[in-house]
């Protein structure tokens, strides 16, 4: 899409319509089962079109990503509380939280496939603006809200400790295990130990 211009009706249609049949194909079926051919099948477009816009598999899952990610912002920012505005940094906190969990839970074969795409060459600077559009909004959300509840933490470094933990090995396994709401629940017992102590 050129600078300035807005995106046409039915490219606007096509690029949905990938993008949710990417998503439920990733729900049903192991990473590696979701080729570029079954996508645009069950988007309904040509494989071409898929090539067209995203560029390749791995950029097609890093804009699912992206987009689930800019979701939950858009709900931080303007949605009710406690997610948004409006409730006490500890209850924001919480909500946020259970909120990451549960985008990364239900994204687990997205983010296998993220994963699996780590091997193929990409463009470094569009990885780092990505990486640092999600995971530095999520970070920085976070660390505000702990510095607000308790401002003698490093919240920094503690929010960097709680999103490099949903990124651990055997987290992720918890997650593709289904185990989503274990992980939120403990996440819960050590923010809120944390913020106690």
């Amino acid at each position: 899409m050129a600078e300035g211009r807005p995106e046409r009706a039915d490219a606007a249609r096509n690029r949905r319509a990938i993008l949710e049949a990417t998503e439920r194909l990733l729900t049903d079926n192991p990473p590696e089962q979701v080729s570029m051919e079954r996508i645009a099948a069950a988007a309904g477009v040509g494989k071409g079109t898929v090539f067209h816009r995203f560029g390749s598999r791995a950029g097609l899952m890093r804009e699912l990503m992206l987009e689930r990610a800019l979701s939950l912002r858009e709900l931080v920012t303007d949605g009710p509380p406690p997610l948004g505005p409006g409730a006490a940094p500890r209850e924001r906190l919480l909500a946020f939280l259970d909120a990451v969990v549960e985008v990364v839970g239900r994204n687990k074969g997205l983010l296998a496939a993220l994963g699996q795409a780590a091997t193929v060459p990409r463009d470094a600077q569009q990885d780092a603006r990505d990486h640092h559009s999600v995971y530095g909004f999520w970070h920085g959300h976070i660390s505000t809200l702990l510095a607000a509840e308790r401002p003698d933490l490093d919240a920094e470094l503690l929010a960097h400790v709680l999103l490099g933990a949903l990124q651990s090995g055997p987290i992720v396994h918890l997650l593709g295990q289904g185990e989503g709401r274990r992980l939120a629940l403990s996440l819960r017992l050590l923010v809120t130990g944390v913020l106690e102590t």
